[in-house]
């Protein structure tokens, strides 16, 4: 016979909160475990499981409908792996997307101190560049 578990000890072994297992019953991500005589929720290891798989698919930046689509192909243990492949091969590239587009940001922004003069607000050069124009002349609580 497998163990029950309550929902606050599901949550503290996979490390998460007792309000994100709730939610992820919520999104269909988690079956509704079964309910003691009083009506407290009752969870298995493999509950466990299921969530240790989700929240650490999340841990790695995959998004809920990934995760889902994870959960999908991991059911049937006899399908090819390619799809699993071909979902984290896009998810790998949408994070050195991220990184190239930090990088750029990490850039700009040390540009941005490195061309720093000093002096007052009215001179500053990184207020300059987050500014346009035509706001940087007008006189100050004037609307443009």
């Amino acid at each position: 016979m497998e163990q029950a578990l309550t929902i606050g000890k599901l949550a503290k072994a996979a490390d998460t909160k007792v309000e994100t297992v709730r939610w992820y019953e919520k999104e269909g991500l988690i079956d509704a475990p079964a309910r003691t005589e009083g009506n407290y929720r009752s969870y298995t290891p493999r509950d466990l499981s299921r969530l240790t798989f989700i929240r650490r698919a999340r841990d790695l930046g995959f998004s809920l409908d990934q995760v889902r689509a994870l959960l999908d192909l991991a059911s049937d243990p006899g399908r090819d792996c390619g799809s699993i492949d071909e979902l984290a091969t896009g998810h790998l590239a949408a994070i050195d997307r991220k990184i190239a587009d930090l990088s750029a940001l990490r850039r700009e922004l040390a540009a941005l101190l490195t061309s720093c003069r000093g002096g007052t607000m009215s001179e500053c050069s990184i207020l300059e560049a987050f500014s346009p124009a035509s706001i940087r002349s007008a006189p100050a609580g004037a609307v443009t």
